[in-house]
């Protein structure tokens, strides 16, 4: 299905006003994300990138692409911030890359509600929703550079998740505005489960255009390290705090020894073998906070207050969520992760298998969240020292039957990610709408072949 030579450079000359990129490295690097995480992403997606790159502006400037590129039946990927970890943004066909960090406008802010267009940063929504004393409920460690449009698309949640649950939960997501791919571009509103139907599909059924989200009062937060000599206090002191219900807190991230040395900017806070507790925790709920460590043990090894931490701009969420497995694999870039979700009820006892069933094959970084159903759990990004690619298949079975679930981050087809289900029949008839000819990031749905 690659698009021929000819029909990439006629589409240059159709359309020579837009901004384009046509050197080959920088395309090549435009077609890339961090899925090299993975290695076996590393190794199937080797080579993978698009024909050229370009950079709307406008919407008209969107839809005088997405047309031409139906006319020719030329494959086109969207990319936002190419923070993404699943190969999102690599073409498997070639074809054109549509990046759309320069469709970046805040749109509007009210009263728990903002929208933007796609291309804006996470970092820079917040900001402009905090000047009405409202955030987003869930960000990402990636928040800096991450595109809202990229979060909708790929993303699963962030620190607030401990509040709102994953940024699919009902409530979180309120619309999305898209465009169809097809010779006369149609553009659609979806709100509620409609726009549901779009969520973590890598723009395959459709062009997001701008997203709508659900926001939460903004709080000073404040930040703090604590250090357990033994791991079962550490994830018993993690979940106690989860549940207390008069701490406000927006994440809780625990990490087993010996994940805490992998942090070597924060070295002087964590010492050799504990196991660390990262926290963000509003400034008014710091008593009740310590209240809970000391009823652990715990020690605190670093504070910041909500003004320190927006005026250094350093924030321990850059060593949250899958920021602990970037820091791990700068210091060692033989290990990789895993993404899974514990049963409510049953969390502790399924982290303390995984200690039991692995040792230190895999090294547990839990935190904690409330679960699509509303129930306060933890999901996990353990760190796996990798071997072979046999041996993390069979890591990944013995997590599922053991009932843990993993969404597979070393696949680029939607469906194995999404722990192997099949996609809801709605989702394909939504890019049978959008996409006809199956041109958005062909080859990553299942459900969808491409033709030969």
């Amino acid at each position: 299905m690659n698009a021929p030579a000819s029909n990439i450079e006629q589409l240059h000359l159709e359309l020579p006003d837009l901004d384009w990129i046509t050197e080959p490295n920088k395309v090549a690097r435009l077609s890339q994300d961090f899925s090299w995480f993975s290695p076996v992403l590393k190794r199937t997606l080797a080579g993978k990138q698009g024909d050229i790159v370009c950079k709307p502006r406008t919407e008209d400037e969107i839809r005088r692409v997405a047309a031409a590129c139906a006319r020719r039946n030329i494959p086109l990927t969207v990319r936002g911030s190419g923070t993404g970890n699943y190969g999102q943004s690599t073409p498997l066909h070639g074809g054109v890359i549509l990046d759309m960090s320069g469709y970046n406008a805040f749109l509007w802010a009210r009263p728990g509600a903002a929208r933007a267009q796609a291309g804006i940063r996470l970092g820079d929504f917040d900001t402009q929703a905090r000047t009405m004393g409202w955030e987003l409920r869930a960000i990402p460690s990636t928040y800096k550079t991450a595109s809202l449009g990229g979060l909708f698309s790929g993303g699963f949640g962030g620190a607030g998740s401990i509040n709102y649950g994953p940024i699919g939960a009902t409530g979180n997501i309120l619309a999305v505005r898209a465009m169809s791919v097809e010779a006369e571009p149609q553009v659609v509103e979806l709100r509620g489960p409609d726009a549901l139907l779009m969520h973590h599909l890598w723009g395959t059924n459709g062009l997001v255009l701008e997203v709508e989200m659900a926001l939460a009062p903004a709080h000073p937060w404040m930040e703090m390290i604590v250090t357990f000599d033994d791991f079962d206090r550490a994830l018993e002191f993690g979940n106690v705090l989860a549940h207390s219900p008069g701490v406000v807190k927006k994440d809780i991230c625990l990490l087993a020894d010996p994940v805490p040395a992998y942090l070597t900017t924060l070295a002087e806070h964590l010492t050799p073998g504990c196991h660390a507790a990262l926290l963000i925790v509003a400034e008014f709920s710091e008593d009740a906070a310590l209240q809970v460590i000391e009823r652990f043990g715990g020690r605190v090894t670093y504070r910041a207050s909500a003004e320190q931490v927006t005026a250094t701009r350093r924030t321990l969420l850059e060593y949250m969520w899958n920021h602990t497995t970037l820091n791990a694999l700068k210091v060692d870039k033989t290990l990789t992760y895993l993404q899974t979700t514990f049963t409510p009820g049953k969390h502790l006892d399924q982290v303390r298998l995984v200690r039991q069933l692995f040792g230190d094959e895999v090294l547990m970084h839990v935190e904690f969240l409330r679960s699509m159903d509303g129930f306060t759990t933890c999901t996990s990004l353990p760190i796996v020292r990798f071997s072979t690619e046999e041996r993390l298949r069979e890591i990944i079975r013995i997590f599922r039957d053991n009932g843990i679930r993993v969404n597979d981050p070393h696949t680029y087809i939607i469906e194995e990610g999404k722990a192997g289900g099949d996609l809801p029949q709605a989702v394909v008839d939504l890019k049978r709408k959008l996409d006809p000819h199956g041109l958005l990031n062909p080859g990553k749905m299942r459900a969808w072949a491409v033709p030969g």
